[in-house]
């Protein structure tokens, strides 16, 4: 008889809780997944999105209408296993960061707007 590892088990049930859920409703946490991103690697991007939301409203404050520069630092510093579009849809979709996704999908239109 062979015997299973606890990642086994664990690889097994999340398998069977993917069936469960409507990965349409939740498409950043089906990215995670699919991009087999580590749990570090997550909370470090909920910590990046953190510190760009906290510059987002303080440049909003202060009346600045160009969020390019955060939308480059996201990018820059996103984790090479992600795409910044699709990170930014996503993240967009499963409500995290609404306005601070407004905002870099407004410059992303605007880009493919003129190429």
């Amino acid at each position: 008889m062979k015997s299973y590892s606890q990642g086994d088990t664990a690889m097994f049930h999340l398998q069977l809780l993917s069936k469960t859920i409507d990965l349409k409703k939740y498409p950043f946490t089906k990215l995670i997944i699919e991009k087999n991103i580590t749990n570090e690697e997550y909370n470090d991007l909920l910590e990046l999105l953190h510190v760009l939301n906290q510059k987002y409203e303080l440049q909003k404050e202060e009346g600045l209408l160009d969020f390019s520069s955060l939308l480059i630092n996201f990018a820059g510093m996103l984790n090479e296993k992600l795409h910044p579009d699709e990170t930014i849809l996503a993240l967009k979709k499963e409500g995290y960061y609404h306005d601070l996704m407004d905002s870099f999908l407004g410059i992303l239109n605007e880009k493919k707007r003129f190429k």
